[in-house]
């Protein structure tokens, strides 16, 4: 009777097989079209809602006019390590899709992502990218993704409640809290004077885990490292570590200047401090695209540098990437990195001026905030990163002086820049999120012991088991 059964399943099988390969299961994507032109499918497409939706669009239409062998493809899938994983390993992945610099060494050691150095090369890209973001996307001397994005965290402040607690000068330039103990005491003039929380710190979605990183590196926090085997061990059952959480948990029961509200994620964060709920929050130059919603003003956000600690002045470099899917042609990557050069350019090209220019018309359009300046993806050799500076000051809907610290904090970075845990890093900051939601729901919570569980679940549980 096993043996029929076992002969029955096999038959199943052979049979769905074979019906598979007549409907053509796991057929590969066409890569050029009907009129012998190069598909390029492009992830993270913009929504007919979203106000960027018709300059992409026009965007588009230029660039195939321009590049008549090309086709460019929509597609609105967007990050998500959820899906990921499974549409790169059954072959549906855009061609050109976008990611976050933390995912980059797993999506390159599972060869998910092409090796773009030659195209980059042929298109006169080197020696133009920022070094630092370069280590990023590199592996082997091999370059695997091109940065559209990067950023150092800083503070970021509402201005009403600032000037309330009397921390802004009169031409709007705030006063700026040299370490974390004046961030402490800035955060409860605030609540002092306006009743609203001085401060508010995310502790879900990641979040937490994420923002916490610069405040324990500033205190001499060393979260991991390779032993003599080249094996990951997890070092963050420390006394700086200690300290470092122990700051957090006083925001909360010393200093009493965090919302009411604990379980914090990176929605909650944003809109907290939108709505005028919180003075400060730690955060990337990129806020005003992420508080808008919420109907936050241009006039009352500000940004700041990022505080000192007492062992290091400290910040994190984080940003995106856009990958070309490692099953591209020749032809498929040579043709979307021409899509991309339109919107990321070392050089100042007409098309890459008025793609900059639609995308801050359409931000001073939905009222956000113009005027902050991002760390740029390139050396001093390339001429675009001035060009575009010069268009933000230009533009600039609100004071200038409301940002003019995290600028120049940008420009000339005092502090060291440090790229986030180079494995596990998402993984990392759900263990940290965890500790967080602890002390701050847990008067009598024991960081030491809290800490010392932490590192030992997250050797055991994560770099134990890494295949990369």
């Amino acid at each position: 009777m096993r043996k029929v059964i076992l002969k029955a399943a096999a038959l199943a099988l052979i049979v769905s097989l074979l019906a598979c390969a007549f409907a053509g299961c796991g057929k590969k994507d066409a890569t050029k079209d009907e009129e012998g032109r190069t598909i390029v499918s492009v992830g993270n497409w913009p929504a007919k809602s979203n106000p960027q939706y018709e300059s992409m669009n026009e965007r588009k239409t230029r660039f195939e006019k321009a590049n008549p062998d090309v086709s460019i493809r929509p597609d609105e899938w967007t990050w998500d390590r959820k899906t990921f994983y499974a549409k790169a390993a059954g072959g549906q992945l855009p061609i050109v899709y976008q990611t976050g610099f933390t995912e980059m060494p797993e999506i390159i050691s599972s060869e998910y992502s092409a090796d773009i150095s030659e195209v980059l090369s042929k298109h006169g890209f080197d020696g133009m990218l920022n070094e630092d973001i370069l280590e990023v996307i590199s592996k082997d001397g091999k370059v695997y993704a091109l940065p559209n994005s990067t950023y150092v965290l800083g503070l970021a402040f509402n201005t009403e409640l600032m000037k309330s607690a009397g921390l802004m000068e009169a031409d709007g330039t705030p006063k700026q809290p040299k370490d974390w103990n004046e961030v402490a005491d800035f955060a409860v003039k605030i609540k002092k004077a306006t009743g609203k929380p001085g401060i508010v710190f995310p502790s879900s979605g990641n979040y937490g885990g994420w923002m916490f990183m610069p405040v324990a590196w500033s205190f001499g926090v060393d979260f991991m490292e390779k032993d003599k085997d080249g094996k990951w061990q997890a070092t963050f059952d420390t006394k700086e570590a200690v300290k470092a959480l122990q700051y957090i948990k006083d925001l909360k029961w010393k200093y009493d200047v965090l919302p009411s509200t604990t379980l914090i994620d990176g929605t909650e964060y944003n809109k907290t401090f939108a709505t005028g709920n919180a003075g400060m929050m730690i955060a990337a130059g990129d806020v005003p695209t992420k508080v808008f919603q919420y109907g936050m003003k241009p006039d009352h956000i500000g940004m700041m540098a990022m505080p000192a600690g007492p062992k290091r002045h400290v910040t994190l470099l984080g940003g995106g990437v856009y990958c070309i899917n490692a099953n591209a042609t020749e032809d498929q990557i040579d043709a979307a990195l021409r899509w991309l050069e339109t919107a990321i350019s070392f050089e100042t090209t007409e098309e890459f001026k008025t793609n900059t220019k639609n995308y801050l018309d359409q931000c001073v359009e939905t009222n956000q905030l113009v005027g902050v300046k991002g760390m740029s993806m390139w050396s001093d050799k390339a001429e675009s990163q001035a060009w575009s500076n010069k268009l933000v000051d230009d533009m600039a809907n609100s004071n200038i002086n409301h940002v003019r610290l995290y600028n120049e904090f940008v420009a000339d970075c005092p502090a060291d820049i440090q790229p986030e845990e180079p494995v596990c890093a998402q993984e990392l900051y759900a263990v940290i999120d965890s500790l967080i939601q602890e002390v701050l729901t847990n008067k009598d919570a024991d960081c030491a012991k809290l800490l010392k569980k932490a590192n030992a679940d997250f050797q055991s549980n994560y770099l134990d088991n890494l295949t990369y």
